[in-house]
């Protein structure tokens, strides 16, 4: 049985040990090939700034131009966690290509035209971190897990800071609650100050790319730290009154982690907004989407619908209706974005409108005519 290509490439070193611990593998080396007859280098962006990156090669990390990889394109620009192809030489060097994505974390921006940005590339697993030290925001939990599925990778939720909870008690409540809101994921807590379930932490995400996301004051640097085994990220203070702090973060840094495998710090997010996730969301409300194959229409919208088995859930208590609100608020959002930029969805989207609002007059008039 053949193995596969080998690991090692003819133009660059033929000691590839920096590259394997940055995730090379023989899928890496076949993309690769026809780059490596062009005598291009392979390596991975570590950190982007400006039309510029950092690439970790065979021979050392170098510095390299992105202007040849479709530079005012979002969703096409070179990111961190790439696997590129560099140019052996030259001033500048330029990056002429990146390999085919895995995985690819992508959320959309602010801007009016909905455009998706890409924060980390080929990425196993999705940290979300998550303070304990102020009240949980189940929702913005369920936001990150929608982006975090829809990627391709593994979500895991950590709860940071959890010194700060007053008893073991307590703390299994609030990891009851988020293993409830994040069905599939790891749920870990974990506190950076003592080191409490660190280990763990570092042996559910070792060997492979991590990419650490959550909001600004999530404790992110000081966990981020505490995985690399050395003061790398910057550590600012977190406002008491609300748990929020500055960005210590400001580009996306892909790290080695002694014990194997490597990290993607993000800055904090401010704003998660979905982009194209409706499986993700799927993923994240699993149960409600189960729920939704036994509604007595294939097309039922868990509103007022005869033999909804979602509603029957909430009457059951089966189901929290906390839970069913943001199923339904972050599938309008989603819906929302695609009809922006699909014109096939937002004709459907105007032919449900159209049918409702008749549905609506008719029932109307219905009423009006048992009350005449």
């Amino acid at each position: 049985m053949s193995k596969g290509p080998p690991l090692t490439s003819p133009s660059a070193s033929a000691d590839l040990t920096t590259l394997v611990s940055y995730g090379w593998d023989e899928t890496w080396a076949a993309e690769f090939a026809p780059y490596d007859a062009e005598g291009l280098l392979p390596g991975r962006v570590v950190r982007v700034d400006r039309g510029q990156c950092d690439v970790a090669t065979a021979g050392g990390t170098l510095r390299a131009d992105t202007a040849f990889v479709t530079p005012h394109d979002p969703m096409r620009v070179v990111c961190t966690g790439d696997w590129v192809a560099v140019e052996p030489g030259g001033n500048p060097r330029y990056v002429r290509t990146y390999l085919p994505r895995r995985t690819a974390f992508v959320r959309s921006t602010s801007s009016k035209r909905s455009e998706g940005q890409i924060l980390a590339a080929n990425v196993d697993h999705a940290i979300v971190a998550v303070s304990l030290a102020v009240e949980l925001d189940l929702g913005r939990i369920e936001r990150f897990l929608a982006l975090a599925w829809e990627s391709g990778a593994q979500p895991v939720v950590v709860l940071t800071k959890a010194d700060l909870v007053p008893d073991a008690a307590t703390l299994a409540h609030l990891v009851q609650d988020v293993e409830t809101t994040a069905p599939g994921a790891t749920v870990l807590a974990v506190s950076s100050l003592d080191g409490d379930g660190l280990d763990v932490l570092a042996a559910v995400v070792g060997g492979g790319t991590s990419v650490l996301l959550g909001q600004s004051g999530a404790g992110k640097s000081t966990l981020a730290n505490a995985l690399l085994g050395d003061e790398v990220m910057v550590v600012q203070a977190t406002r008491d009154v609300d748990g929020k702090g500055r960005h210590t973060t400001t580009t996306r840094n892909l790290l080695l982690m002694p014990g194997g495998g490597v990290l993607i710090d993000t800055p904090g997010l401010r704003g998660v907004g979905l982009w194209d996730a409706e499986t993700g969301v799927g993923q994240v409300f699993a149960e409600i989407e189960e729920l939704g194959q036994r509604c007595r229409f294939h097309d039922c919208a868990h509103e007022a619908e005869p033999g909804c088995a979602v509603l029957l859930a909430i009457d059951s208590g089966e189901l929290s209706v906390r839970r069913l609100e943001s199923y339904r608020k972050l599938m309008r959002e989603n819906q929302r974005i695609i009809a922006k930029t699909d014109a096939r969805v937002r004709a459907e989207i105007r032919r449900d409108w159209k049918r409702k609002g008749a549905e609506g007059r008719a029932a109307g008039e219905a009423k009006r005519g048992r009350f005449r």
